[in-house]
């Protein structure tokens, strides 16, 4: 009975053999797919993020590190003296001095049309024709008029001459004061005609329309053939005096007793244009005038100053950027704007000490501009100030220099040196490595890689980086570069 059922199991159990294998096989399929990902992973993120790696071992003071690894490469600029121009910006506005817009003085019909347009005119120069054939007709009938009323005096005058030279007994005083009247009534008369006719000449005239000023004159705004009268607002075209031309712009009120003390002297101060970029120089000029008010809303006062336009470069109502001369600080001790700090001491700036190291110096400082503030005081003309790599600093901080002029020159002409077993000392260095190193680390030897000192060449802010791709390129840390401080080198 037993072997009977064994007999009956025995195909069952072969199946399950058979399965076990496969299981086992697709389960370490899946384990080594799994660790190849992980391990591209991390070489990708060994190749991407390198810096960890440098920094410790740079921290570790490596195989190939001198002892002076915490120094920091900066670059570094002096204390001078140089002229500070003084100067004032505003944002202005190009406005004319004259802007005339021609409009006709009398209703008519345009029958001609005798400038172009955008053209350079003269004051008095012929521009359009409004039809005067009624003007010209109303001027026929009142001369006539006038011929009539002279000819009425003429003859009240003559009555009046018979009437005062005949006797008292053959007219009488009333008689001669009523002819005297009337010879005055007909002077009224034809002074009256007189002044008729020289309207209608007005009008004749003022059909003639002519340039009321010189300048540019605009797009026509009405065609030939168009009615017009006084009362249209838009008139015929308009007249901008461009050459010399005006910019309008405003100061707060706080520069106003400034400018004011260098006009007194009625000195037209100096203005340069600049365009809405603040980049490009387009014209200069002087000061011409000072507005009587400051605007109560906004605490700014309105200045203008004339430009001679020359070359035709301003146009109105164009934005641009005035910078006002005020005055000049002639041989003052200055100090490069990227040098100067702010925080808890105040104004400071880091100054570069003889051994290497960096000192906080808190300094007054005076007006500047873009590149450079006057030092009233706090550092001594020719001190040595850090204007580049101050993120990381503080008061004592070891730095390094890089040294333009020197790296070069042992990177291509300077003889490899012999260098002894283990760490590199000053006496296996260079002859240039003083003035590529001044924290006194030890620096390759010139059989080590050229590229380590013509890395020294380039600026310090770009120091750092160029360690950065020597780390990816070598992976060892062997390339030196002298803006970090120069890497040691044990004899390969």
């Amino acid at each position: 009975m037993d072997d009977e059922v064994a007999s009956r199991l025995q195909p069952l159990r072969e199946p399950m053999t058979d399965i076990k294998p496969v299981v086992v096989r697709r389960r370490r399929r899946g384990w080594m797919v799994a660790l190849l990902l992980v391990a591209a992973g991390a070489g990708v993120a060994f190749w991407l993020h390198p810096a960890p790696v440098q920094q410790q071992g740079a921290r570790g003071g490596g195989r190939f590190r001198g002892g002076d690894l915490g120094a920091q490469p900066v670059a570094v600029a002096s204390v001078t003296q140089a002229d500070i121009p003084i100067t004032l910006e505003a944002l202005g506005t190009v406005t004319s001095l004259s802007t005339v817009t021609v409009r006709p003085q009398v209703s008519g019909q345009i029958t001609a049309i005798a400038f172009t347009e955008g053209e350079m005119v003269k004051k008095g120069d012929f521009l359009a024709q409004v039809d005067d054939r009624t003007l010209q007709a109303s001027l026929h009938q009142l001369q006539g008029q006038l011929k009539h009323d002279q000819a009425l005096l003429t003859d009240a005058r003559l009555d009046l001459d018979r009437d005062l030279k005949l006797t008292s007994n053959a007219i009488t005083q009333q008689a001669v004061d009523l002819q005297r009247a009337t010879v005055q009534s007909d002077e009224g008369t034809v002074m009256s005609d007189q002044a008729q006719i020289e309207a209608v000449e007005v009008n004749i005239a003022n059909s003639h329309i002519v340039a009321p000023a010189d300048g540019r004159i605009g797009l026509r705004l009405v065609d030939q053939g168009n009615y017009v009268t006084p009362s249209d607002s838009t008139g015929i075209a308009v007249i901008t005096e461009m050459q010399p031309i005006s910019v309008l712009f405003s100061l707060p009120e706080d520069t106003l007793a400034e400018v004011l003390e260098q006009t007194h002297g009625n000195a037209g101060l100096k203005a340069t244009l600049f365009d809405r970029n603040d980049t490009k120089q387009i014209a200069e000029g002087t000061l011409q005038t000072i507005d009587n008010q400051i605007d109560p809303t906004t605490g700014t006062v309105k200045l203008r100053a004339v430009f001679a336009n020359a070359d035709g470069g301003l146009y109105p109502n164009q934005f641009v950027n005035v910078h006002l001369l005020v005055r000049t600080l002639t041989g003052v001790t200055v100090l490069p704007n990227a040098a100067i700090q702010h925080g808890a001491p105040g104004t400071f700036v880091y100054q570069l000490n003889d051994d290497s190291t960096v000192s906080v110096k808190t300094v007054s400082l005076g007006p500047g501009d873009a590149s450079v503030t006057q030092l009233l005081s706090g550092l001594p003309p020719g001190a040595k100030v850090v204007v580049d790599g101050v993120d990381r600093l503080k008061d004592g901080a070891k730095v390094t220099v890089p040294d333009n002029s020197a790296a070069p020159t042992a990177g291509a002409g300077s003889p490899a040196q012999p260098q002894a077993e283990g760490r590199g000392s000053g006496a296996a260095a260079t002859s240039n490595t003083s003035a590529v190193n001044p924290g006194n680390a030890p620096a390759i030897s010139s059989s080590q890689g050229q590229g380590s000192a013509g890395g020294g060449a380039d600026a310090s802010g770009d120091a750092g980086r160029k360690h950065h791709r020597h780390h990816r390129r070598d992976g060892s840390g062997n390339s030196g570069s002298s803006g970090n401080g120069g890497d040691t080198g044990e004899a390969q």
